[in-house]
Order: structure tokens, then sequence, then C-alpha cells
């Protein structure tokens, strides 16, 4: 599909070195990093095969409203953005874990419920919950950070057991996640949302503690409509939701949920361009402001023009 990018591969002076995450591409320096953001989608883990057109734009966006929306929460890593897909900053060390916060029970947690477990990453749930029911207090649901393939959960008693954060340092990254979570509900609320769960990243540059990747976009956190929230409850509906969910689902029913030997399902081109509105409309919902299409007439080469104007 035109006006999308699927990856870079810029040579940069002074570079350092180069990750290829799952939808960002990450160049290195000395003590920053320029990360671009793609319109690769993944879910389940996996890069799906087609790039949505916007898609890198609308996260970097929302990413930069948002961090500048809780500085005074945490200091972040973010120092400029060249670009509307890119965004420079320092050279953090990331913490090996995800920071998953959950207010309703959604999603993942939500599958893992119903399976019949009631201990999710060492925290108890209640019995009698419902899919998208809105938990007595949100819980923090860690993550293990894979390089490769898939996060796993854990409980903070193994992260702690196992030294991969310090007891010091996460008990700071429990009070960031909250406070950041409160904020975030906070702002959606404000904009007629629920933001249902997030997960944030946090990472060290010289020996300060610091909020690090994307923070309340839609492929890190799930959004509800406040507005249909308790009527569909009541009646035992779905959620209207902006979120990447809607896509998991289309895959599982079209036979992939990540597992070892699922095959990929192709995506029309209708569907991708369904996945690339829904992107849109979640940044004109959440931010309260049109979305503007950056140029898409040469994507590679405006990117790398903005970054060699800034390094």
């Amino acid at each position: 599909m035109k006006g999308a990018i699927k990856e870079t591969n810029f040579q940069f002076p002074n570079q350092t070195g180069f990750y290829k995450g799952k939808v960002r591409d990450v160049y290195k320096f000395e003590k920053s990093i320029v990360v671009v953001a793609t319109d690769r989608i993944s879910a389940f883990d996996v890069v799906l095969p087609k790039p949505i057109p916007f898609k890198g734009q609308v996260l970097n966006q929302i990413a930069a409203k948002f961090l500048d929306a809780t500085a005074d929460i945490v200091p972040n890593w973010v120092t400029a953005h060249p670009d509307p897909n890119v965004t420079m900053g320092k050279k953090c060390e990331p913490f090996k874990v995800e920071m998953v916060i959950r207010g309703y029970l959604a999603g993942h947690a939500a599958r893992e419920y119903a399976a019949g477990k009631r201990t999710i990453c060492g925290v108890a749930l209640p019995d009698g919950l419902r899919e998208n029911d809105k938990l007595p207090q949100p819980i923090i649901t860690p993550t293990t950070k894979a390089d490769e393939g898939h996060d796993e959960d854990i409980s903070r008693e193994s992260i702690l057991a196992k030294g991969i954060v310090s007891e010091e340092d996460y008990l700071i990254l429990e009070k960031y996640t909250h406070a950041l979570y409160a904020r975030g509900t906070e702002i959606a609320a404000q904009k007629g949302l629920i933001l249902v769960d997030t997960k944030y990243e946090f990472g060290k540059y010289e020996g300060q503690i610091y909020l690090i990747d994307e923070i309340h976009t839609p492929d890190s956190s799930r959004y509800f409509y406040a507005d249909s929230f308790q009527a569909n409850q009541s009646a035992g509906l779905p959620q209207k939701q902006l979120s990447k969910e809607f896509v998991r689902q289309w895959l599982i029913s079209n036979g992939f949920q990540g597992k070892e030997g699922q095959q990929v399902p192709d995506m029309p081109a209708a569907f991708v361009q369904e996945i690339s509105d829904r992107y849109i409309e979640l940044y004109e919902k959440i931010t309260g402001e049109s979305f503007v299409k950056a140029e898409t007439w040469n994507l590679e080469s405006r990117i790398e023009e903005a970054v060699l104007k800034s390094i």
C-alpha cells in the first residue's frame, strides 16, 4: 500500500548501532538514540506483513503529547521531534520488564480469567468478574521484556527474586506506574474515554530513572468509550474500544493467535485501510485535535533529511 513505511536502513554520521524492534527502528549514538516510528503493526508479538498508513505518525505524535503531559510526574527520554515519525532522546539502559497496569478486566487478563485463573502475575482477583468489569483497584501485571519472541507474565516477587530489577528501583517503578495511569485516566475522561489498561517502560541514564518508549498510544493501551460503557456492561455487550484489540480479534477469527504452526492470515486492503482509519480516529479522540497527515510522497527521504539536520 502506498504511503506507508515498513522499514528503514539509514546510515547516519557517528552512528554506533541499530536495533529493529517490532514497530520501531532505533539508531544508536554514543549518548543518544533516534527512534523512527514505522508503519509496521504487531499482534501477539508477531509483526504482520502489511504496514498501516499513518500508524507510525499517529503513535509518535500521541506519545509526544502524553510524554509532555506527564513530565512533571517522571522525567522522560525525549529531547526532540524532528519529524512526525521521529523522536530523538537520551540513550537509556532499559529495565527488562514492562510495567503493565490494568483498571479493568480486558484483553489478555480477561482471557486468562476466562480460562479459570484467579491469580495473574501474582495478583489475586476476586471471583464473579465479567469481561471488561472495572477492577476493585488498578493492578500491576508486569511482563518480561523480550528482545525476540513473546513477552511473558511475571510476578513482582519473581522480578525481585531473580534480580531483574532491584527492590529500590522497583518500588519507584510501581509508584511512577500508578501515578502515570492516574494522569492518563484523568486525561482520557476529559475526552469521553476510559483508559482500560496500558504499559510503561523505564530505563536509566546516568543513574536516574526515566520514562522511555511511547505511552498511552493504541499500541500500548486500550480505551473504551465512556458514554456507552455502563449500558454495554449491563446488557452483556462488547465494549466499543479504541485499541489494537479489534486487530487481535480479526486475527483470532481467522485462526491466528501467534502460536507455533499458525500462519498469519492475509489482511485485505480494505481491512488495512480500516486499521489506519481507526488509528487516526483514536488520535483525534484522545487529543481533541484534527489529524494532519504528513507528506508521504517520499517518506524515507523526508525522515532521513529531518534526522540529518538534527543530529
